[in-house]
């Protein structure tokens, strides 16, 4: 788990340390819908709810796309009232994903400490709220439900990830985390940081 995690679905949300004041901050994937048609484009730029901007596809060819941050702006459905023809607010409930130049995510970040809170790009795993390091290995949870289940089946003698709802993403629990010299310490600052 030193690595970025491989499987899907990976939540919508994440925990990350803020880089404001080392808090626990929350990130949110911004959302991306292409634009239709170019007469819409307008609408978008102009639109202080979303962020326009221009992709090129594998192929060169050239597309628009409105981007909303609901870390900043609030759940679609009841902030975005006026949309042209041929749009709805659920289209940007959970559709792709936004990444940078360099492939990275785009999102918000809300700090709850020091309040933080404007577009962020996600270096993960290493921006991890609830990480631990052991012997040179990183072991990351998405957020404080998936940091209390791993928690709970590192200590649990039985290892059925069906208990758990955060089950798929114990399946890759590196075997260096689960024995017993390292059950011990993990699960100890585990417990640390999810006191915060």
């Amino acid at each position: 788990m030193t690595g970025p995690y491989e499987c899907r679905p990976i939540p919508h949300n994440l925990d990350i340390v803020c880089p404001a004041c080392r808090g626990r901050a929350e990130f949110e994937f911004a959302e991306v819908v292409r634009i239709k048609l170019k007469a819409d484009v307008q609408f978008f730029q102009k639109s202080s709810m979303f962020d326009y901007q221009q992709f090129q596809d594998s192929c060169g060819h050239s597309w628009h796309a409105a981007i909303y941050f609901q870390g900043l702006h609030g759940r679609p459905q009841p902030v975005i009232q006026e949309l042209p023809e041929g749009y709805a607010a659920g289209d940007w409930d959970h559709s792709r994903y936004l990444k940078n130049r360099s492939g990275w995510p785009v999102g918000s970040i809300r700090c709850g400490s020091c309040h933080m809170r404007g577009k962020h790009v996600l270096k993960w795993p290493a921006e991890a709220y609830f990480a631990i390091s052991y012997r040179n290995r990183v072991l990351w949870a998405f957020h404080r439900e998936s940091a209390i289940d791993l928690m709970q089946y590192l200590q649990s003698r039985e290892r059925s990830r069906s208990r758990y709802r955060w089950g798929f993403f114990l399946l890759y629990v590196p075997t260096v985390f689960k024995t017993g010299k390292a059950r011990e310490y993990v699960v100890k600052q585990l417990g640390k940081l999810l006191l915060y």
